[in-house]
């Protein structure tokens, strides 16, 4: 998950809130709403969730916390603290949790489900247009090649973001580095988030120097195993097999890469990448990124890129089931367990353990992110393209530059890359 520093989201120093609410304490109960009133309020928050979750976090915060006091300010800086050690888009878990602080689980359920809707149905639309309307003129296939070195740009960036908050000591940044080696040579994630998780508890621990044993062991593996790999993203774009899948398939996919989605959404990208280009040949590398760039375009989550792998995989039944997969461990983890977790997450080894866990997976992005450049920057116009993106993306941080850099790139893309 995004590990957004609370001094981004609004204000957190303590003392008495401004009396925007006359009458209400600081961390009173929230005001009794009926539960349709609630799904509302939410739903009204999933259309105006433009910007990723720094904008999505402080538009609840500012309502809810600032204007309504519903939760002190306190009380959202450690319930946010939760959220930013399990996987998860923590925007979601909050609109799941302030839910359940008025009306308990119904109106946890209800919260999540109003916040999430608005994302899944214009995905799930774009989605059924992109595969049945299709691209039907020499003008859109350019505009969508434009678009795919930005949303690598979107990537690279995401890698840096992520590593600044994730990365705090030599140990972890070490564990990415090893990790991006192993995923380069095509080491199962399992086994690498498995070592970068152990390396990341014995470094915070008394046995610190035995933190080498687990990272030397990933890197000879990746050193073995490198000679004969395949490359993660193939020098031949994979073409989609029209195959699909089982419905039952595409849930466990979308249920994996939610328990996965450390460090924020662009996390999950290597691993529904796995599933959908590599191994399912659901889609094309090209397909893929388009998906991509589509999301970022909402007002939602980018992890709703998953309901767009699920269509392809297996038609409108596999888009509701990924999409279902990645968003039921944001609401589990809040309706089931969010008590338990808020105690743990103060256990040392635990949050340790989350860390490692956080940079192993920042490495696996970010090796296809090194993949991902020459596939996608072939020519004078890609490079310019991406060039363009990541100078937008560092200069400006306003809510609306990740859409302006896709919306830009596609109609560059559609001005220099069209034939003739």
């Amino acid at each position: 998950m995004t590990t957004t520093p609370a001094h981004e989201i609004g204000p957190t120093s303590p003392g008495t809130l401004p009396d925007a609410s006359p009458g209400v304490s600081p961390g009173a109960p929230p005001p009794p709403e009926r539960l349709w009133r609630l799904f509302v309020r939410f739903l009204r928050f999933g259309f105006l969730a433009w910007g990723g979750p720094v904008a999505q976090i402080a538009m609840i915060r500012e309502e809810l916390v600032e204007r309504e006091r519903w939760i002190s300010r306190e009380k959202f800086n450690r319930v946010l603290g939760v959220y930013q050690v399990l996987p998860g888009p923590e925007a979601t878990e909050l609109a799941v949790y302030f839910g359940m602080q008025a009306r308990g689980r119904v109106g946890g359920l209800l919260a999540g489900l109003g916040f999430v809707l608005p994302g899944f149905l214009l995905m799930f639309a774009l989605t059924w247009v992109y595969f049945t309307v299709g691209l039907g003129s020499a003008l859109a296939v350019a505009a969508f090649k434009g678009v795919q070195p930005a949303v690598t740009a979107l990537i690279v960036r995401a890698v840096h973001r992520i590593g600044a908050h994730a990365l705090h000591d030599a140990w972890l940044s070490a564990a990415a580095v090893v990790a991006a080696m192993a995923q380069l040579a095509g080491i199962h994630f399992a086994i690498t988030l498995g070592l970068t998780a152990l390396a990341a508890v014995c470094s915070g621990a008394r046995c610190a120097p035995l933190a080498i044993v687990p990272l030397a062991a990933l890197l000879a593996i990746a050193i073995l195993a490198g000679g004969g790999a395949a490359p993660l993203i193939p020098e031949t774009p994979v073409a989609g097999s029209g195959q699909g899948a089982a419905p039952l398939e595409t849930l466990v996919s979308g249920l994996r890469a939610g328990l996965l989605t450390f460090g924020g959404a662009y996390t999950v990208i290597p691993f529904l990448y796995e599933d959908a280009v590599v191994q399912g040949s659901w889609l094309s590398r090209e397909q893929f990124l388009d998906g991509i760039a589509l999301s970022g375009m909402l007002p939602a989550p980018l992890v709703i890129f998953s309901t767009f792998v699920g269509f392809a995989a297996a038609g409108a039944l596999g888009s509701l089931l990924m999409t279902l997969g990645v968003f039921v461990p944001a609401f589990a983890f809040t309706l089931i367990g969010h008590g338990l977790i808020e105690r743990a997450v103060g256990y040392g080894p635990l949050h340790r353990l989350l860390d490692g866990i956080t940079a192993g997976v920042v490495g696996i992005i970010g090796a296809t992110a090194i993949e991902l450049v020459p596939a996608t920057v072939t020519d004078r116009a890609t490079a310019a393209i991406f060039a363009g993106a990541i100078l937008a993306l560092y200069r400006f941080k306003a809510r609306w530059i990740t859409p302006a850099v896709i919306l830009g790139a596609g109609v560059v893309g559609g001005l220099a890359l069209r034939p003739g």
